[in-house]
C-alpha cells in the first residue's frame, strides 16, 4: 500500500479556447506592472492574466456569497415571525463570514 505522502502527483492543464484582447493602458502604469512582473520573475503578459484571474474569482465569490445570503434571508422569512430577528440572524452571519 502506498504512503499518501509518497504518491505522485500528476498536473494535468486543460487547454481552454483564447480570445485577444487590446486594452489601451496608460505607460506609468505599464512600466509599473514591468516592475513588479521582473520581481516576480514572470512576464507583464503573465501579470496580467494573474490579476484578472485573482479580480475575476474574487467578484465571482462576491457574487455567490450575496445569492447564499439571498437565499437565507428567504428561508429565514418563511420560518420566523419577526423580521427584526431574521435580520439580526443576517447580520451575525455577515460578520462571522466577514464579506
Amino acid at each position: 500500500m502506498k504512503n499518501p505522502e509518497q504518491e505522485e502527483h500528476e498536473l494535468r492543464i486543460r487547454p481552454r479556447e483564447t480570445e485577444t484582447v487590446s486594452l489601451k493602458v496608460p505607460r506609468d502604469t505599464l512600466a509599473s506592472l514591468d516592475r513588479v512582473a521582473a520581481h516576480r520573475d514572470m512576464s507583464r503578459h503573465a501579470l496580467l492574466k494573474l490579476y484578472v484571474g485573482q479580480g475575476l474569482r474574487q467578484d465571482l465569490s462576491r457574487q455567490y456569497a450575496e445569492r447564499v445570503m439571498a437565499t437565507a434571508a428567504t428561508v429565514l422569512a418563511r420560518h420566523l415571525e419577526s423580521r427584526e430577528e431574521a435580520s439580526e440572524i443576517l447580520r451575525e452571519i455577515q460578520a462571522e463570514s466577514s464579506f
